[in-house]
């Protein structure tokens, strides 16, 4: 089963709600949703995932870009019958995608969930890293239960049984 479809999918969903976002607020406007604890929050957010700064804005999009590519290489090397990590890539691949709209387009990523207490807040989020999460934890949970391949029998040509031995003196 393909999931293919989930990259246009959450692609369309992250820069729908970003599209909203920029026309229906001012930037570094903060909207209470549920009191303080969930905010919508309107940023720019030039660094990589929850604001982490690695450098340029240039040496960001081009790790994203050469990030994608690897993700698209690591699809192409699963079997059919690992549904879990093709549907674990497709949403990471589509929320890397959305993110990198942003850095093409405006320079930075657009962020605007806001979660926390007070002044003790967790990093503003879109849906994009929302996407790239859970599929990074897909992916984790779907590494993990991989079943290890079996091993070469060539490798075993030279194991001899108990019997063999003995026989062999």
């Amino acid at each position: 089963m393909s999931f293919l479809w989930l990259i246009p999918l959450t692609v369309a969903v992250d820069q729908a709600s970003k599209l909203i976002v920029r026309y229906s607020m001012s930037l570094y406007q903060s909207d209470p949703v549920l009191g303080d604890f969930f905010r919508l929050t309107y940023i720019h957010n030039a660094g990589a995932a929850f604001s982490l700064n690695l450098g340029s804005p240039f040496l960001h999009t081009a790790v994203s870009i050469i990030a994608l590519g690897v993700l698209v290489y690591l699809y192409r090397t699963l079997t059919e019958d690992e549904r879990l990590l093709r549907f674990a890539l497709c949403l990471v691949l589509g929320g890397a995608v959305g993110n990198i709209i942003d850095r093409l387009y405006l320079g930075a990523v657009v962020d605007f969930f806001d979660f926390g207490f007070g002044d003790l807040r967790w990093p503003i989020f879109n849906f994009a890293d929302s996407f790239v999460t859970v599929g990074v934890i897909f992916l984790a949970f779907g590494y993990s239960r991989r079943d290890e391949p079996e091993p070469n029998k060539e490798q075993d040509l030279g194991a001899s049984s108990p019997e063999e031995e003995i026989a062999r003196g």
